[in-house]
């Protein structure tokens, strides 16, 4: 494959407590060095990048990605989702397991790795079902499916409901050091919402889904992980109060990590006043007060990571009322641009958190060997222009659906060049 320098980028890179210019060498897929003196001993690469006004770091990492297939090809595929997430800056995605059939069975896992190789663009890993079908009655086989190669197991889209189904899936993913990504709602609380519980939704007229279906839950399952040892990861956290529980838990010592979705850090439910089914999600869109709890969480690392939860939906799908559109939104190519305006920019967190929170932490809670440019490691790179400002347009995403929130937005910082196991997958027309 040759040979690769970037040089003259800010590399940053937590794993190894790295932020500083300098250069980074990668030779037949592999990073050899970060530093000028390897580098000059080199002699002439096969490629020079010059990232000079770069941010340099590993490869983002996104672990909540609905790629829809199979089933629902008409909102995206495994090959336009991955594509999304190489314009995004992701290197790697984790596919959630609510497709139509659900990645249940060794064959559907084996179906993703095979769609995922023919598409040749960013690394997909899989998720699988807690449960057979996704059904919360019984546990899929969950030693088959790690052997298949799954790296975590979820029924997103739906909680496991059933405490004792949980608990027993704790204690299985725990024999194999797998996390379970937790959906978290009591659908009793939630059934029929459209949005968040609270004053706009009452002004609107609209059925509410209250914080307190997704705090009962979260507490739940933090009780069952502290009980059984295994290792609870809290999908999309969306309130104050999930982020005070897990906070607690952790505080403890329980083995509990948490997310965040760039929708749930800059939004509010004020956005429904539009009656914009792009703003309907699920967790819902949430209060002024629960957005500056979920920003705090990252602050101090409460909330580990930043996920996605990218959900295309077609079009038309989206055109329904608002009671009968599906939840959901695209997040993989305009994760980085909301994450730097709204965090970065405004001196909330640093580079290094950032990078921490969108490639080491996703990557060491999936077990994945991603995340670093360490000596030896795959050299999966994301080069981010920190300083560019760009406008959202949909029509020119690589997503085959359109429905974001942020169309005409204008936001600072973009990944501008996508490298995958030492080569480059995608570059930033400027």
């Amino acid at each position: 494959m040759g040979t690769l320098l970037i040089r003259g980028g800010r590399v940053v890179d937590p794993s190894q407590g790295i932020d500083r210019v300098d250069d980074v060498l990668v030779r037949d897929g592999l990073v050899v060095s970060v530093g000028q003196s390897a580098a000059q001993t080199l002699g002439r690469a096969d490629e020079t990048i010059d990232a000079g006004g770069l941010v340099v770091c590993p490869g983002l990492v996104d672990m909540h990605v609905h790629l829809r297939e199979p089933g629902r090809e008409e909102d995206e595929t495994i090959e336009t989702g991955a594509r999304a997430a190489l314009a995004g800056g992701f290197t790697s995605v984790a596919c959630i397991p609510n497709t139509e059939p659900p990645i249940d069975t060794q064959a559907a896992v084996e179906f993703v790795h095979q769609k995922a190789a023919r598409a040749d663009a960013c690394n997909v890993f899989v998720v699988a079902c807690v449960s057979r079908g996704r059904e919360g009655k019984e546990l899929a086989e969950i030693g088959r499916l790690v052997e298949a190669g799954a790296v975590a197991f979820s029924d997103d889209g739906a909680p496991v409901a059933d405490a004792e189904l949980m608990r027993r899936a704790l204690e299985y993913c725990r024999m194999f050091d797998r996390p379970i990504l937790a959906h978290e709602e009591v659908l009793e609380l939630s059934r029929g919402g459209v949005m968040h519980e609270g004053l706009v939704s009452m002004v609107l007229g609209l059925p509410g889904m209250p914080a307190a279906a997704e705090e009962v839950m979260i507490g739940r399952d933090i009780a069952l992980a502290e009980a059984t040892g295994g290792r609870l990861h809290v999908m999309h956290v969306s309130t104050a109060g999930g982020v005070g529980l897990i906070r607690e838990a952790k505080r403890r010592g329980a083995r509990v990590t948490a997310e965040a979705c760039p929708h749930h850090f800059t939004l509010t439910d004020e956005s429904l006043r539009t009656f914009d089914a792009n703003h309907k999600m699920s967790p819902p869109l949430r209060t002024a007060a629960d957005v500056e709890a979920i920003i705090a969480g990252l602050v101090d690392g409460t909330l580990d990571c930043i996920a996605t939860d990218h959900a295309p939906h077609a079009r038309e799908k989206k055109m329904l009322e608002l009671d009968r559109a599906p939840f959901g939104i695209l997040g993989l190519e305009t994760a980085v641009g909301l994450a730097v305006t709204r965090l970065v920019a405004t001196g909330r967190i640093d580079w290094p958190r950032l990078v921490e929170a969108m490639s080491t932490l996703p990557a060491r809670i999936l077990g994945i060997a991603r995340g670093t440019l360490r000596p030896g490691a795959v050299a999966d790179i994301t080069l981010i222009d920190p300083g560019l400002s760009w406008r959202v347009d949909v029509a020119k995403f690589r997503s085959k659906s359109v429905n974001s929130p942020f169309d005409g937005w204008t936001l600072t910082g973009r990944a501008v060049a996508t490298i995958v196991g030492g080569r480059v997958k995608h570059r930033l027309d400027r």
